[in-house]
């Protein structure tokens, strides 16, 4: 019993001096979690190959884990994202990608859900990276017009920035956006949008009626390869440059869920709501067509993205997927930051992060 009681009294103490010592002890703590932190840097950490990492795995129906559409493409150690949906930019900050370190932006179309981003992508890539000019934004034609519009929205923001910090950290010649339009791609045809640094990236038309243009993107690196669909119904077009890619990122929208909640919204009244989700439906690819052409265009892997609608009840996911995993079971359900590498010249497909 004497021994316990020295035990306890020493515990006391050193609990004592302990609290003590609290404040010392928390801002050492918190200045080493910081500076870890702060240096942090995913991409440095990657072995040569090709990349992807979902930025944002989710559509305009907002839900933790499905930020707007929005996908990390790493070639050798260089960044570039399709698309810029909703916190797809934190979402990179938050992977450890620095949003200076993007190298382009590539636009699938114009529908708000996968611009809104934009803006606050290129004052981080501006202020956060050492670039001699704006970041180049890739789309068809329209693009002009998106990047024009989000340049004069952030005129007045430019100004502020280089008053407050100057040249050396908001060089207004670097600042904004810079369109880099292409031709729409014609059914049947790649368009070679970018290439260099070992890197080719090729636009393909897809069918998103009646929005147009609308277009996937097909990139390439080192013998490994990655297809991301943006918003299309089921492309014969899509599949046919879609064989035997690594991975095919491909939208998905689970048909059975969104028609009973447009059922649900009808019967409450809400005859909008109803409509838009009945509306919808014409214009997406369901998990189960999402896995067809995956399995028709033997590809290594399927990463379903633009998850409509969000997956946030217990079991939720079999009634999306609705017998896709039978078709395809080489598939992944994607969620914010869930990632994958594709190591140069081989033939592995690695899972390297489950999500944020």
């Amino acid at each position: 019993m004497k021994k316990i009681g020295i035990v306890i009294t020493a515990l006391a103490v050193i609990g004592t001096i302990a609290y003590s010592q609290r404040a010392p002890l928390l801002s050492s703590l918190g200045e080493r979690v910081l500076n870890a932190r702060m240096g942090a840097n995913a991409i440095a950490e990657l072995e040569d190959g090709l990349h992807m990492a979902l930025c944002g795995a989710g559509s305009p129906m907002a839900a933790p884990g499905y930020s707007g559409p929005c996908v990390a493409v790493i070639a050798g150690k260089r960044l570039y994202v399709v698309d810029a949906g909703t916190n797809g930019r934190r979402n990179l900050n938050r992977m450890n990608y620095s949003p200076g370190a993007i190298e382009a932006v590539f636009l699938t179309h114009f529908h708000n859900d996968h611009i809104d981003s934009l803006g606050s992508m290129g004052v981080s890539r501006w202020v956060g990276g050492d670039h001699s000019g704006p970041l180049p934004v890739y789309g068809p034609e329209g693009v002009e017009r998106v990047v024009n519009g989000f340049n004069e929205a952030y005129a007045l923001d430019v100004g502020y920035r280089h008053a407050h910090h100057g040249n050396t950290v908001a060089d207004p010649d670097s600042a904004g956006l810079k369109a880099m339009r292409f031709n729409t791609p014609k059914n049947g045809e790649l368009v070679t949008v970018f290439n260099g640094g070992g890197l080719l990236v090729e636009a393909l038309l897809v069918d998103h009626a009646p929005i147009e243009p609308a277009v996937a993107y097909r990139f390439q690196y080192k013998g490994r390869s990655i297809l991301i669909s943006g918003d299309t119904v089921k492309s014969a077009n899509l599949q046919k440059f879609a064989e035997g890619v690594d991975i095919l990122v491909h939208e998905a929208l689970g048909m059975n869920i969104t028609q009973r909640m447009s059922e649900v919204n009808k019967r409450s009244g809400n005859d909008r709501g109803a409509k838009i989700l009945h509306d919808i439906l014409d214009y997406h690819t369901s998990p189960v067509q999402a896995a067809e052409i995956a399995r028709d265009a033997k590809v290594g892997h399927l990463v379903y993205y633009h998850i409509v609608p969000p997956l946030r009840v217990p079991g939720q996911k079999t009634v999306f997927l609705d017998g896709a995993e039978k078709i395809f079971p080489n598939s992944t359900v994607g969620v914010d930051g869930i990632a994958f590498s594709l190591p140069a010249n081989s033939n592995k497909i690695i899972q390297t992060r489950k999500g944020l």
